[in-house]
């Protein structure tokens, strides 16, 4: 999460281009979305099952880490990126889109809310699909959240490749769905599930060729610079190992300034 966001800040100060990050991880972890309550889950099961919880910098609802390929991607309001939330969640969704559509998958996303549909009152990402985001086979296969500042953006994004359901009870308990049937909510999945020969490295490959393809860009691999490491580990300190990163944001964040840099002392 820290790193997400240094390089992210880098990109808004325009020490750098925009950034596309895929990473995995080595273990379960959970993020909250930025204002969501910790009652949403339950912590102390996530204490005794030696499950992290961190609070992202980017909205929307909780997440349960595991087998998946996570996205991060900054880049500055201007340009292409210059029509504000849903403009850039539709250019970001028509990239994964063809990604999915590479590998075989046809998929649909959500542009527009459904007339008398009654809204998902889940803290679980995957319980629903929102505006921007992607379906397939009636399941969610990606859930995105984003953080816009007035110079730039992060948005952070989960593709789950295969999903622990007893692990996900344990920390949602009564919020996931067991049934289809009364509530029309969709079962959280993984891609696994509708493509069980998928290969992992070569869908992470696709997704930068349809960024490639969509974009019109060549992307370079890269590493983290000096200056956004070191960045990230301040962040790291004062923000995101704070109780776990559980705090309750408010409306701003107490550990950064506007520019969103850790205040001095």
């Amino acid at each position: 999460m820290a790193l997400d966001e240094a390089l992210c800040f880098s990109v808004r100060k325009g020490d750098s281009p925009v950034v596309l990050r895929l990473y995995t991880w080595e273990a379960a972890a959970v993020s909250l979305g930025a204002f969501q309550k910790t009652a949403d889950i339950d912590l102390e099961y996530c204490i005794k099952s030696n499950i992290p919880v961190v609070r992202r910098p980017t909205g929307g609802r909780a997440i349960l880490h595991g087998d998946e390929l996570t996205y991060s991607f900054s880049a500055r309001n201007e340009g292409i990126f210059s029509e504000g939330l849903m403009g850039s969640y539709r250019r970001l969704g028509a990239a994964f889109s063809r990604c999915f559509e590479l590998a075989g998958l046809a998929c649909v996303m959500k542009n527009e809310l459904e007339r008398g549909k009654r809204h998902v009152r889940s803290p679980l990402c995957f319980a629903s699909s929102s505006l921007g985001e992607i379906s397939s086979r009636g399941m969610k296969i990606i859930g995105s959240a984003q953080k816009r500042w007035r110079d730039g953006f992060l948005q952070q994004g989960s593709i789950p490749l295969t999903v622990d359901h007893e692990r996900l009870r344990g920390v949602f308990g009564k919020f996931v769905p067991s049934s289809n049937r009364h509530s029309g909510n969709p079962i959280p999945g993984g891609l696994r599930d509708i493509m069980p020969a998928l290969d992992a490295a070569l869908f992470k490959r696709r997704i930068i060729v349809a960024f490639e393809e969509i974009f019109s860009i060549t992307l370079a691999d890269s590493r983290p610079s000096p200056q956004e490491l070191e960045f990230a580990h301040q962040l790291m300190a004062v923000k995101y190992r704070d109780s776990l990163g559980t705090r309750e944001e408010k409306a701003g964040d107490p550990f950064c300034n506007t520019a969103g840099i850790p205040p001095q002392g």
